[in-house]
């Protein structure tokens, strides 16, 4: 027998809970999550890596209707957030809703019966609507290395640690230098005989400031609840406050690359050493990392570092793109994700019978970061320019997830119960991201960033939350046609 819900939500993350969190709050209980994993939890449950931490302030990487006062510090950990995310599972009584060990096998709008068909390994679902919660940061990305498989020691990607794979006293060769290896690699430092690590391009790194929460600071916050909600409005202007150096303002960035480079230099004594760490790029244009001990490793005997990528590999030797060789017994890939190419895009197929990776064959687009054209009543969360370099991207997904409700309310005046985005709704909001992202540093900034995608910004948001929240606000429903299409594909305007 086939299941109906109104909404089918796919991923259990952040975006999806967010997104029944706010189904939930506006009465609508026709809905179910499907997560290929065995818990929620998103990409906080599947990177365990040494480290893994979190460098968007805890109390304001959060769910606004879930404040957290027992966070153990400014940063929160990765095994917490995870905690944190059952939690609000478990509170929101999620349990019902949640279809685990389900992943989306394909998904395909059904013109005749207006809704979607969803295949899983559980049999077929139906819904009225789709919400892609799947995130950016799942896939792992792995370089195309000559001899890369066969070598000889274990080898994983840091979104994929292998706990069973024992490193004590191993020689380790790390690749990439950026926020993974940048918290991983003081932790291996510790533990490992020597670690190698491999840097294609410097990172701009700043302090990271940790402050651990007392247990009379957590317990403050639990009883005065004005206390923190306090603090998070004030780390909500303190993020928003850093969209200027990291959007190109010249006396903010300048600024910002001045505290970068203090934080080198007293971190790292060898002239050498500073300069083979100091990026030749514009700060910003590439992702800022936040750190007080990776520049003391890397500086340490414990750590050598190759400034070139990982060229090749044979054996249990590695080739760097310098020529230089070395002799590892373990592989650690901190390489990131396929981020601007989405998996689950070759999985869906709209009204025309083009995938969603068809339609985004030159960038991903949307309107409103959020709705596309050719996709009827489909919501995409975390996708098209919805990252931020900046603040919580929190904040960002219960901005759509709020805009995905008002326009479910006005999808029962819509013909035939279907929100159709206008093609010409979506290339304005697309040339309006072009103009605001053309002189920002993410395109000219002379670095090569996972925010660009054929020429383009097509993850981050060129602005601040507060722009974000402010635009959204402006779609007032024009956005989506007011008549069918016609059976052959020509859309109609809207009136």
């Amino acid at each position: 027998m086939t299941d109906h819900v109104e909404v089918a939500i796919v991923g259990a993350g952040f975006a999806g809970l967010g997104m029944a969190i706010a189904l939930r709050r506006a009465g609508r209980g026709s809905f179910a999550i499907l997560e290929r994993a065995a818990s929620v939890g998103g990409t906080w449950r599947d990177n365990t890596y040494p480290g893994v931490a979190c460098d968007v302030p805890s109390h304001l990487y959060g769910f606004a209707t879930h404040p957290n006062p027992h966070w153990s510090g400014l940063y929160a950990t990765g095994t917490e957030i995870r905690r944190y995310l059952e939690h609000v599972a478990d509170v929101e009584d999620l349990g019902d809703r949640l279809r685990l060990s389900t992943p989306l096998l394909a998904a395909r709008w059904d013109a005749t019966a207006s809704h979607w068909r969803i295949d899983t390994p559980a049999g077929i679902l139906t819904a009225d609507v789709l919400v892609l919660a799947c995130g950016r940061l799942t896939e792992p990305a792995i370089p195309e290395i000559p001899g890369l498989e066969q070598f000889a020691g274990p080898i994983f990607h840091s979104a994929r640690w292998d706990h069973s794979a024992d490193l004590t006293g191993a020689h380790v060769a790390v690749v990439g230098t950026g926020a993974s290896a940048v918290q991983l690699v003081p932790r291996l430092a510790e533990t490992a005989a020597h670690v190698t690590l491999f840097q294609r391009t410097p990172a701009w790194i700043v302090p990271r400031g940790e402050h651990p929460y007392d247990e009379a600071e957590r317990d403050r916050f639990a009883t005065h609840p004005e206390e923190l909600a306090a603090l998070r409005a004030a780390l909500y202007v303190e993020g928003e406050a850093r969209y200027a150096s990291r959007s190109g303002d010249a006396a903010a960035s300048t600024a910002a690359r001045d505290v970068a480079l203090a934080h080198l230099a007293s971190q790292v004594g060898d002239p050498s050493l500073r300069r083979t760490l100091t990026p030749d790029y514009a700060f910003g244009c590439k992702r800022v990392l936040l750190s007080d001990d990776f520049y003391p490793a890397v500086a340490s005997p414990a750590v050598t570092l190759e400034p070139s990528a990982l060229a090749a590999v044979s054996g249990a030797e590695l080739v760097a793109a310098s020529g230089a060789r070395y002799t590892a017994d373990a592989l650690v890939l901190a390489t990131g994700f396929v981020s601007q190419r989405q998996p689950y895009a070759e999985l869906v197929t709209g009204e025309r019978g083009e995938t969603l990776a068809e339609h985004w064959s030159d960038g991903m687009t949307s309107f409103a970061s959020t709705v596309v054209s050719d996709f009827p009543n489909m919501f995409v969360l975390d996708g098209p320019n919805a990252s931020l370099g900046h603040n919580s991207s929190v904040l960002m997904l219960e901005e759509q997830a709020a805009y995905a409700v008002r326009a479910l309310v006005q999808r029962a005046t819509a013909p035939d119960g279907v929100l159709r985005v206008h093609p010409d709704a979506e290339a304005d909001y697309t040339a309006e991201i072009d103009r605001s992202a053309a002189a920002t540093p993410w395109l000219t900034g002379g670095c090569r960033n996972w925010y660009v995608d054929r020429g383009r910004l097509t993850l981050l948001w060129p602005g601040t939350v507060d722009a974000f929240r402010a635009r959204l606000a402006r779609a007032d429903g024009s956005e989506f046609m007011t008549a069918p299409a016609h059976r052959g594909g020509e859309e109609r305007r809207p009136a």
